[in-house]
C-alpha cells in the first residue's frame, strides 16, 4: 500500500514534530488504516514506514540478521542531502561512522568495549558524583528566585555534566559540546543550526560536514592526551581500545566519541524537559510524586514514552522478509518509527494520556536488541537522580509560557519550558 504524498510528507517534516500535533495524528492515522507501508515523500527517497510497536520491535529484533543499519544512511534524509553526502566520503552513506551505523561483526565487537562500563553494576561506583551535580543544578535552580527557563538553563546542562564528566571531557568545554550537538541534530531548525537560517538539503550537508570535521578536530586531541595519559573514564577506554589485536581506526574511535558526545546527553536533556512540562501542568502528579518519591522511577519512564527522543531509524532488508504479513524485498529501505510505536493502544492503554503511575511501561524509546541504547541504565539514573533531589525543594511549579519544540524529524525535544516555581 502507497499512503498519500501528504501523509507522507507530513511524517518527514521537521515541523510537524515541532508542532508535535500533526506528526502524532499522522501516526495515528498509518498504525490505524496502514501500518506497513510505502511512502514517497517529496525530495526523498522511496520507504516502507513500520508504525505499531510490534512490527517495530520485530525489525530491530532482527538487525545484524534480516535487517542491516549501515547498508545505507540509519536517518532519513533527502536525496539532496545523501547525494552531497556521499559525494564528501567518496561513496559512503554516512558522514559518521558510529555503532549506529554498524552491523556485525563490527557491532559487536566496538560496543563490547564499553557495555561493561554502561552495565548497571559499573554505574553504581558514579551515582555519589552524580548526585553531587544534581543538587549543584537544584542549587542553582532555587537561586533564581521562581522563574527560569527549564529547558535551556537545567535539562541540557545536568545531563551534560554528567555524562562529559563521565567520558572525561573538561567542564570548559561543555559548551561547545552543548553547540556542536545542537547543530547536529538540529540541522533542520533555523534557531538551532550552525547557519542561523533555513538551509537548502546542499547547505545542511556542508554543515553537517563541518560539524564533523570540529568533532574530529578536538576528540583527536584528546583521545592523543589519554594515550599518553589514561585516566579512568570513558575517552581512554576508547582513545586505547584494541579491535581484533589492532588499535581502533581512526573514524571507528571518532564515530564512538561523536555518538557518546551527543545522544549521550542530549536524548536525556529532552525527557527531562519534556517530564518538566508534565509536571508543570499537572500538580496532582507533582504532589504525587512528593508524597512517595519511589513513584520517580515509573515517572521517568513514561517521560522517556512520551517524548520518544530518538523519532525514528532506518534500516535495510538483507533478503526477503515479510514484515506483518507484507512481502519485504531485499534492499527495500524501512522507516522504524519509535514515536509512532510508543503511542501504539494495542500495547499502552490510553497512549495519549501521561500516566506518571504506567505499569508495566513497555516503551521503545531506547531500542531493542542487538542495538538497544548503550547508555540506556546511566539516563536512567540520572534522570532518576535529578527529580529524587529536585522535588522536596519544590512546592509548585506551573508554565509561564507555551513550551517551543525543536525542528527535526530524527533527534528531538523541547528546547524552550519556562516555568514558574515556588520554592518549599
Amino acid at each position: 500500500m502507497q499512503i498519500s504524498r501528504e501523509l507522507a510528507n507530513t511524517i518527514v517534516d521537521p515541523y510537524a514534530f515541532a508542532k508535535w500535533d500533526p506528526a502524532h495524528n499522522a501516526f495515528s492515522e498509518l498504525r490505524k488504516n496502514a501500518p506497513i507501508a510505502k511512502a514517497k515523500p517529496d525530495d526523498y527517497d522511496e520507504f516502507w514506514i513500520v508504525s505499531r510497536y510490534d512490527d517495530a520491535q520485530f525489525v530491530e529484533k532482527n538487525l545484524n540478521k534480516i535487517f542491516h543499519c549501515g547498508d545505507r544512511g540509519s536517518t532519513l534524509l533527502p536525496l539532496d542531502t545523501e547525494k552531497q553526502i556521499m559525494e564528501m566520503t567518496g561513496g559512503v552513506p554516512y558522514l559518521i561512522r558510529s555503532l549506529v551505523q554498524m552491523d556485525n561483526p563490527d557491532h559487536f565487537k566496538l560496543r563490547h568495549l564499553t557495555q561493561g562500563f554502561f552495565m548497571p553494576q559499573s554505574l553504581k561506583k558514579l551515582e555519589e558524583n552524580i548526585r553531587a551535580i544534581a543538587r549543584s543544578f537544584v542549587k542553582k535552580m532555587l537561586a533564581r528566585e521562581g522563574e527560569i527557563d527549564f529547558a535551556k538553563d537545567i535539562a541540557f546542562y545536568y545531563p551534560l555534566h554528567v555524562f562529559m564528566s563521565v567520558m572525561g571531557v573538561p567542564e570548559a568545554d561543555e559548551p561547545r559540546m552543548l553547540t556542536l550537538t545542537q547543530e547536529l541534530f538540529g540541522a533542520q531548525d533555523p534557531e538551532l543550526n550552525r547557519a542561523g537560517s533555513e538551509v537548502s538539503p546542499e547547505e545542511a550537508a556542508q554543515a553537517l560536514g563541518a560539524i564533523v570535521h570540529d568533532f574530529h578536530e578536538y576528540f583527536s586531541a584528546l583521545s592523543e592526551d589519554r594515550k599518553k595519559s589514561p585516566r579512568d573514564d570513558l575517552a581512554t577506554i576508547i582513545a586505547n581500545a584494541q579491535i581484533d589485536g589492532e588499535p581502533i581506526k581512526f573514524l571507528d574511535a571518532m564515530g564512538y566519541y561523536i555518538i557518546s558526545a551527543t545522544a549521550g546527553h542530549d536524548t536525556t536533556s529532552a525527557t527531562t524537559a519534556s517530564g518538566m512540562i508534565q509536571l508543570s501542568n499537572n500538580p496532582d502528579m507533582l504532589a504525587d510524586l512528593k508524597a512517595d518519591p519511589s513513584g520517580i522511577a515509573a515517572f521517568v519512564e513514561e517521560a522517556t514514552r512520551w517524548e520518544t527522543p530518538v523519532k525514528h531509524f532506518m534500516r535495510t532488508a538483507v533478503e526477503d522478509t515479510e514484515i506483518a504479513g507484507q512481502k519485504i524485498r531485499k534492499d527495500d529501505y524501512i522507516y522504524v518509527s519509535y514515536a509512532s510505536a510508543n503511542r501504539d493502544d494495542a500495547v499502552f492503554d490510553n497512549p495519549f494520556t501521561f500516566d506518571h503511575k504506567r505499569t508495566p511501561n513497555k516503551q521503545l524509546a531506547y531500542g531493542y536488541g542487538a542495538h538497544v541504547c548503550l547508555g540506556q541504565h546511566l539516563a536512567r539514573m540520572e534522570m532518576r537522580i535529578l527529580w529524587e533531589e529536585l522535588l522536596p525543594h519544590i512546592k509548585s511549579i506551573e508554565p509561564t509560557g507555551e513550551p517551543k519544540r525543536m525542528a527535526a524529524n530524527f533527534v528531538s525535544g523541547p528546547k524552550s519550558v519556562p516555568i514558574r516555581f515556588t520554592a518549599a
